[in-house]
């Protein structure tokens, strides 16, 4: 009972803490569905780091001149500080998800993957007059992309010292689509924008065309930002499992299996970063902040940007410019948020294939945007030195 006691004795508060931000995590995957996959495993995985003398972390045994290896420990170094692993592996399981086939017939939506990226480069510019460091303001405003794995990765590329807020708030507001989205689209939308009709009148694409794409992107990607080498190679060339027709056994492993499994074990990794002496501080909380509006700026670029393009389009060919907002990279749920946004406002307006062009551009620009962030800081700390 007393060593018992002793333990209890030698929690912090901020232990506490973070005791309460694991049981949330875990409360909004169980109770409310909010990205069970992930939001679980860094919940439970928040409360294992924080036991006193932890047995997940590395630590000297006592009495002993010798270490014990912890098991999240070695499994953030190993799969996502020595070498990224778990992220990158992670994009060949969404490459072969994503059926490109939408935005190939309608390759203007293109742009709207490109527009909804503005809410990152706002926010990296206003954590940078808030005093965080290049590096880190680069990493925080990479939240707005809404794409966890691609936060990971230039947050630990640019050696941000706050990779744990980052990937929390990363994929908590993944988790929060179809609650932050909607606020943010009806904030500069009228009823009348939002009734906007889209026909859907797509074109065929062929095999040769479907093949092709992941190789070109992944080319282009390559010579515009070759630090998104890693992401863009990685979920193209899940796609091309998926389009080539000759690896659907791989394909469907790539979706279910591999990409399962890699999520589970991403999320009690990070949780290593989720430890109370570097999580709990004010500078989490503005993390948290400047995350959600660089999430809300970039909802609200890619609606914007639908709007002044209506400003040249016949009456008869605008878009809605809650399609947009799907420009993000959270993908499908971003989609299907517009969709159901769509069908409140008119039972017979369906989005869903417009929104999903744009979502899975998304996908692609985010990618990409990550990997012109890193050169660019890249070459900034380069100038400084």
């Amino acid at each position: 009972m007393e060593f018992l006691f002793s333990g209890f004795m030698s929690i912090t508060w901020q232990q506490w803490v973070m005791y309460g931000v694991g049981l949330l995590l875990i409360y909004l995957a169980i109770e409310k569905g909010f990205e069970p996959a992930l939001l679980l495993p860094m919940g439970f995985g928040a409360i294992l780091v924080n036991l006193p003398d932890s047995g997940v972390l590395t630590q000297k045994l006592e009495g002993l001149n010798e270490e014990a290896t912890g098991i999240i420990e070695w499994l953030f170094e190993t799969g996502i500080d020595a070498s990224e692993a778990l992220p990158i592996l992670l994009f060949i399981g969404i490459g072969a998800m994503i059926d490109f086939g939408p935005l190939l017939s309608n390759p203007k939506m293109f742009l709207f993957g490109a527009a909804a990226q503005f809410g990152i480069f706002f926010t990296i510019l206003l954590a940078v007059i808030l005093g965080f460091d290049i590096n880190d303001a680069a990493s925080i405003g990479m939240i707005g992309a809404a794409d966890g794995p691609t936060s990971i990765l230039v947050s630990k590329i640019l050696k941000s010292g706050y990779i744990g807020p980052i990937a929390v708030a990363a994929y908590s507001y993944m988790a929060l689509v179809p609650i932050v989205q909607p606020f943010a689209i009806k904030l500069v939308t009228t009823k009348k924008e939002r009734l906007i009709r889209m026909e859907y009148n797509p074109k065929s694409v062929t095999r040769t065309t479907r093949i092709l794409f992941p190789i070109i992107v992944t080319f282009i990607a390559g010579l515009i930002a070759p630090s998104s080498v890693a992401l863009v190679g990685f979920l193209m060339f899940g796609n091309l499992i998926r389009e080539c027709g000759v690896l659907n056994a791989l394909s469907e492993t790539a979706q279910n299996t591999l990409a399962n499994l890699i999520t589970l074990l991403l999320g009690i990794t990070i949780s290593f970063s989720m430890q109370a002496d570097q999580f709990v501080n004010y500078k989490t909380l503005m993390i948290m902040g400047l995350g959600l509006l660089a999430f809300i700026f970039d909802t609200i670029g890619g609606v914007l940007f639908a709007k002044i393009l209506n400003l040249f389009l016949k009456k008869d060919k605008k878009i809605n410019p809650m399609v947009g907002a799907a420009g993000i990279s959270a993908f499908p749920m971003s989609a299907r948020v517009v969709q159901k946004m769509g069908l409140k406002e008119d039972p017979s307006n369906h989005l869903l294939m417009h929104a999903i062009s744009a979502n899975v551009s998304g996908q692609i620009a985010s990618v990409v945007a990550g990997g012109v962030i890193i050169k660019i800081v890249n070459a900034i700390l380069q100038n400084m030195a």
